[in-house]
């Protein structure tokens, strides 16, 4: 179970480093990020001021009969309400920041059901005067706040409204930029594995290098579409909440704030336990995930050897910590949400507590303790939201390590500075004291120098690991060699570019590898250059139109994945089709005609000749029967050239194909052996 520990690499919450390589990718968004930024401001200007136009509309409207008025002329406050009463000019007493003390006082009193009285004060605030008022002047009264109250209710629906439709423009602006970002990045992921070597994907399992495309960047893009931009949401409710409350009573905003200091506390702590548990959890997650990838993988022989029963209690304690790790996850979290929870609930009691005795002597309007309530509430909210955002941070930094550590991978195979041309091939190929090791000196190749004239056909014969196929795995570049000269044409292949080279070059191997789609996108796999014709022309000639026209979708038959519809044989034949349609100067054939039905083995070994009919082709081969008329055989053993000759030579030496060939052909060994050597003898 290799790279089960991967996750713990993770050791920092927040990394500044990472972070600052994921906002280079906002760059080319960055007028739409800024776009969904102002669009959050005027949201959260909309939010706030609901609260606020309540506050108007309960103290300066609605409680119209209980307001304290003044004396005022037509020219003072001319942006505040005016009201007339016995000719005499009123104004709210609170519409003046400084209430002027040499002015008579009205206030409305309700005597008996629909009775009003006007009551005057003199500038000490004695009751001088009783009006009775009749219904016609309560009514100026109540007529002018309710036309306000209108007005305010109309303006709160327009911002409800506008509220919605910023939301709405908002949220596509902000979805679309995190969508296009995540898009970029794998692009630039893909296009990375692309170009690097073969020797980087045997070290990285499939599974893993597909959890950083997918996963991995989907983790992003909860950050991007979701946290970084509804921080600045957050910013901006808790600086206009602060703003709006100081401004109205400094006392009453810092009886709000008073149980922020312990916010912080728990906060702190909170992100300590957290970030520990987020780790644990992930590391486990990892264990339990690498356990079920090898259970499934190696399902076979579990069952064959009857395992079942140590798998499952090895399974059993991986997903037990799993589960250990995850509660105590969820333990951390049940902690701080209803922390959040009570410090907000106690800070609207003290408000209340507070607030209302203030209401009740007068010291204080109503409306502003509505205000304050509202804002409260409001306050604590992004606080509330803090955990969820805690762990969409990790998580974007954990993926983001992942992600720039693929991209930073520099194992590529890359091109020459300086090309050298590469065309008109002729298919020449020498292999000059090529030294090979996958892994620093453990040689795979030593010392190996062979010569291919143009057309001929060479064999590579040998046990398992003996280097035959690194041999062709060198020749199309997947590898560099650490010693020694690959030339084509007496031309280094280091020294042309890789797609230059590759063109040259079709391979065949064992295992055909064919994409969903197809029989005609299998063959052509988007080469603008390969016509139907051509497409027809190949399958007629490698004898594969015997077995294609008997499908009834022919050369649009569906292809599924990895041709799972299709024998070993029916896929090797498109795949020479393939080979044929790309016209190559040299072909490669790595176990082409292994694991062939009998049924396609004559239409295959009829297509082998003629595809490699004035064309270099190099094959490896276990059944010596397909190879005995190369023009020449190479005997590899441990990284070494053995023996060198044609068929019927190396028989003669009695050597290391000699015992190959005797392994596979016992009965009709004494035949062949003295055919070979009667020459010799004579």
């Amino acid at each position: 179970m290799s790279n089960i520990h991967e996750e713990e690499k993770l050791e920092k919450s927040y990394d500044g480093r990472l972070m600052r390589r994921l906002l280079g990718y906002v760059k080319p968004y960055k007028y739409w990020m800024l776009l969904s930024i102002i669009l959050l401001l005027l949201i959260t200007v909309s939010d706030l001021a609901r609260p606020y136009l309540i506050k108007v509309a309960i103290d300066d409207h609605m409680n119209v009969l209980n307001t304290t008025f003044v004396s005022a002329s037509t020219e003072e406050l001319p942006d505040e309400e005016h009201y007339t009463f016995k000719g005499e000019v009123l104004v709210r007493e609170s519409d003046f920041e400084t209430p002027p003390a040499d002015r008579l006082r009205f206030q409305i009193e309700n005597t008996t059901q629909d009775q009003y009285v006007m009551v005057v004060e003199n500038t000490t605030g004695t009751e001088t005067e009783r009006i009775p008022m009749t219904d016609a002047e309560v009514d100026v009264f109540k007529d002018t706040e309710i036309d306000a109250l209108i007005g305010i209710g109309m303006l709160f629906l327009a911002l409800i409204l506008g509220s919605f439709v910023l939301n709405y423009i908002q949220t596509i602006v902000l979805q679309w930029t995190g969508q296009r970002i995540i898009f970029n990045i794998r692009q630039q992921l893909f296009s990375h594995l692309q170009k690097l070597s073969l020797a980087f994907f045997d070290r990285n399992p499939v599974g893993r290098l597909v959890t950083r495309v997918m996963n991995d960047t989907e983790a992003l893009n909860e950050m991007y579409s979701n946290m970084l931009v509804t921080l600045f949401k957050d910013v901006f409710v808790l600086l206009g909440i602060i703003l709006i409350m100081f401004q109205t009573n400094v006392k009453l905003a810092m009886i709000s704030m008073a149980c922020v200091p312990f916010v912080i506390i728990v906060s702190q702590i909170y992100r300590h336990y957290a970030r520990r548990a987020f780790r644990d959890t992930r590391v486990k997650l990892a264990q339990i995930n690498a356990t079920l990838a090898e259970n499934i993988s190696g399902m076979r022989i579990i069952q064959i050897f009857r395992q079942e029963k140590r798998m499952h209690q090895e399974f059993e304690q991986t997903n037990d910590a799993y589960f250990k790790a995850s509660w105590q996850e969820l333990k951390t979290f049940a902690v701080f949400r209803p922390s959040m929870e009570l410090f907000a609930q106690l800070a609207l009691a003290i408000l209340i507590w507070y607030g209302g005795g203030k209401v009740l002597d007068n010291a204080l309007q109503i409306g502003v303790l509505y205000m304050f309530i509202s804002y409260t509430q409001q306050f604590f909210q992004p606080i509330n939201d803090l955990s969820e955002k805690y762990n969409i941070l990790q998580s974007a930094m954990a993926s983001s390590e992942r992600l720039f550590q693929l991209l930073d991978t520099d194992d590529m195979i890359k091109n020459p500075a300086l090309p050298k041309p590469f065309e008109n091939i002729k298919g020449r190929v020498e292999f000059k004291n090529v030294w090979f090791a996958y892994t620093g000196e453990n040689w795979v190749l030593r010392d190996v120098s062979f010569t291919i004239e143009p057309g001929e056909t060479i064999a590579f014969v040998g046990a398992t690991g003996a280097g035959k196929s690194s041999i062709l795995n060198l020749l199309s570049r997947f590898y560099d060699i650490q010693k020694g000269e690959i030339l084509i044409d007496g031309v280094n292949i280091k020294d042309v570019r890789k797609e230059e080279l590759r063109r040259a070059i079709s391979v065949v191997l064992q295992d055909v590898f064919l994409f969903t789609g197809t029989i005609r996108d299998n063959i052509r796999l988007q080469e603008p250059s390969i016509t139907d014709q051509r497409i027809e022309d190949a399958v007629r000639f490698v004898n594969a139109d015997k077995l294609i026209n008997k499908l009834p979708g022919k050369l649009d038959e569906p292809v599924l994945e990895r041709g799972a519809t299709f024998s070993a044989g029916e896929r090797q034949l498109i795949a020479f089709a393939r080979a044929l349609a790309f016209d190559p100067t040299i072909l490669v054939l790595d176990e082409a005609t292994a694991n062939i039905d009998t049924e396609t083995e004559s239409l295959i070994q009829d297509a082998l000749q003629k595809l490699t009919q004035d064309r270099t082709t190099i094959v490896v081969a276990h059944r010596l029967s397909t190879i005995q008329n190369a023009d020449k055989i190479i005997v590899m053993h441990k990284g070494t050239i053995r023996e060198m000759g044609n068929h019927q030579a190396l028989l003669a030496q009695g050597g290391m194909y000699y015992n190959l060939y005797q392994l596979q052909y016992k009965e009709d060994f004494e035949h062949e052996a003295a055919a070979a050597l009667s020459p010799a003898e004579a």
